[in-house]
This record gives C-alpha cells, structure tokens and sequence, in this order.
C-alpha cells in the first residue's frame, strides 16, 4: 500500500488508485445506497430543527404569514389540551373539597 502514498496524494486518491490496480470495489452500490440514506436524514434531521425552533418561537421572523398558521394551530391545540387538563384538575378539587366538607360535618356531629 505504501506505494499508492505521496505526501501530495488524498485519500480518495490514493483509494481509486488502488482500486483500479488491485480490481477490488472498496465502494460498491450498497455502500452507495447508505451514503444515499445517511444524506436524506442528515436533510430530514435538519428540516425537523428548523421546524422545532419554529415551535419554541426562534427565527419566526423568517417565515411568511402562510407558515406560520400551522404554528398557531399547533400553539391553539396545546392551549385547548392544557385548560381541559387544568379543569379536570379543578374539578377533582372541588370533588375533594367537598369530601372533606361533608366529612368534617360528619366528625363535627360525633
């Protein structure tokens, strides 16, 4: 292999090289296939960064009114889930109220 360097010479380089001199395929169309792969969910992970900035607020400045409906939607749901939560927690308290109420009556007559 010390044949295939030179201080000029990259790696690519030198693997072609030795590629076409040995006759073995160091890359071959699966390889290719996963080098394929690896791009689109580096693109997708991106995309879903940006969109998640978007969700907690940053760089809202660079999208356009169209865009920025979905967010509000999406802020509108989570809204709507956090009050029907918090009256389901109001309401469980008011049950437990009146509980202790009627309980304290009740050891108030003993």
């Amino acid at each position: 292999m010390f044949e295939y360097c030179s201080p000029s010479t990259s790696l690519s380089k030198m693997l072609e090289k030795y590629q076409q001199n040995s006759g073995k395929k160091l890359w071959d169309a699966k390889h290719e296939n996963l080098s394929a792969e690896i791009d689109r969910i580096k693109k997708e992970n991106d995309n879903m960064q940006i969109e998640l900035r978007h969700l907690k607020g940053e760089d809202l400045n660079s999208l356009n009114p169209k865009e920025l409906i979905p967010i509000e939607e999406a802020l509108q749901n989570g809204l709507s889930g956090v009050r029907d939560k918090q009256m389901d927690f109001l309401k469980i308290l008011k049950k437990n109220e009146r509980m202790l109420e009627e309980e304290n009556k009740r050891l108030t007559y003993l």
